[in-house]
């Protein structure tokens, strides 16, 4: 194997990117990380085109003429994206744009209320109550009051998360070799995503800050054209990025949830529920598992990361606050439970509706879904 073909290829295949055909015969022993087969060595490319040549499948092939196919998911092999290479990361960057930006911002109602009750809570006592009082005082654009930098910023966010995961969770992967990297991959998928984050955060910040003040300070601008300049204009470029450090705390343990549950899920779901295989799932059957799995997930995160999120809506909206500040202000009670219940209804359907989204742009690509059931070779 050449230098450029080993570049592009996985140390993660037969566990997570793997599409798996049913073959009339049992696999070929592997060696060295290939597959021995008469004598001589294959790469997984080479393995892919050897079996599905075989005179078993040709028939298997030939004898369902006539019956409606079933949809199997394509291997990103068996499409035009080469797995690992530049336009696979690309592909994942522009999924996570999809599936980031425009569920936040389809759920900003909630949103708006959310920061509210975070900021106010003797004002906003209730969901029902905060939503009527948002109407009653702002009309009923005051609840999508801040959609526009939720759409940019959550959109450069996603780009990042979802691209960047891929790229770490490979690099990660090949720094310690495959079989730890299938051991451990719940820390694979912990490390890769948290990684990713870092980077998102940094892109996701400005427009967060933005966002917080157009929706909790009515007057203080309109939307993202006044209110950049205005913050800047107020307190400097660093007036954007103050809230960067709670953001962290607030989206790393979040994503690092997100995904290693997610993974872990869709891994649990094909092994216990979904009766059959995943190569022999449906694509509406794989994609009601990446929702059902990424709601999950949600719910995980909305809890573990919602007292950082609580500091995020106080800080970007009082000028000159502190963290110590904050903390003592709210104490600790509320600081992990003052709005928790309108969050984990938020961030459970945005986490699985963006799990669906990313993983149907993923499918219209010609990329397998994410996750699934490690199959263990047989043995002999």
């Amino acid at each position: 194997m050449d230098l450029a073909e080993r570049k592009n290829s996985s140390m993660l295949p037969e566990f997570l990117y793997n599409h798996r055909g049913s073959y009339s015969s049992p696999p070929p022993p592997v060696v060295g990380g290939m597959a021995s087969y008469g004598g001589g060595a294959l790469s997984s490319s080479s393995l892919h085109r050897r079996f599905m040549t075989t005179p078993a499948l040709t028939a298997a092939s030939s004898s369902s003429v006539g019956k409606a196919p079933e949809f199997i998911i394509p291997a990103a092999s068996e499409g035009k994206i080469k797995m690992f290479s530049p336009e696979y990361y690309r592909a994942c960057a522009i999924g996570g744009t999809l599936c980031c930006g425009l569920t936040h911002m389809a759920v900003t109602p909630i949103d708006v209320v959310k920061c509210n009750m975070q900021i106010a809570p003797e004002k906003y006592r209730s969901i029902a109550g905060g939503f009527s009082l948002v109407v009653k005082e702002q009309g009923a654009t005051g609840l999508f009051r801040g959609w526009a930098p939720t759409l940019l910023g959550y959109s450069i966010q996603g780009a990042c998360k979802y691209g960047f995961y891929e790229y770490f969770k490979k690099t990660y992967s090949d720094m310690v070799g495959a079989e730890n990297a299938k051991k451990y991959k719940t820390l694979i998928y912990l490390a890769g995503s948290a990684s990713a984050e870092v980077i998102a955060d940094v892109g996701l910040c400005p427009f967060e800050a933005v966002k917080v003040r157009v929706q909790t300070q009515p007057g203080f601008a309109k939307g993202l054209v006044d209110g950049f300049p205005k913050i800047i204009a107020n307190e400097g470029v660093g007036g954007l990025y103050k809230g960067l450090v709670p953001l962290w705390a607030r989206q790393i343990p979040y994503t690092m949830m997100k995904f290693a549950t997610f993974e872990s899920t869709v891994e649990a779901l094909y092994k216990y529920v979904v009766p059959v295989p995943k190569s022999e799932c449906s694509k509406s059957t794989q994609l009601g598992v990446s929702f059902s799995a990424g709601y999950i997930a949600g719910v995980a995160c909305a809890i573990i990361s919602h007292p950082a999120d609580n500091l995020v809506s106080f800080l970007n909206n009082a000028k000159g606050a502190t963290v110590s500040q904050a903390v003592n202000q709210m104490g600790m009670r509320a600081l992990f439970t003052r709005g928790l219940p309108l969050r984990i209804i938020m961030i459970g359907t945005l986490t699985g509706a963006q799990w669906g989204i990313y993983d149907a742009f993923k499918v219209f690509v010609g990329l397998p879904t994410t996750g699934g059931v490690v199959e263990e070779p047989k043995k002999d």
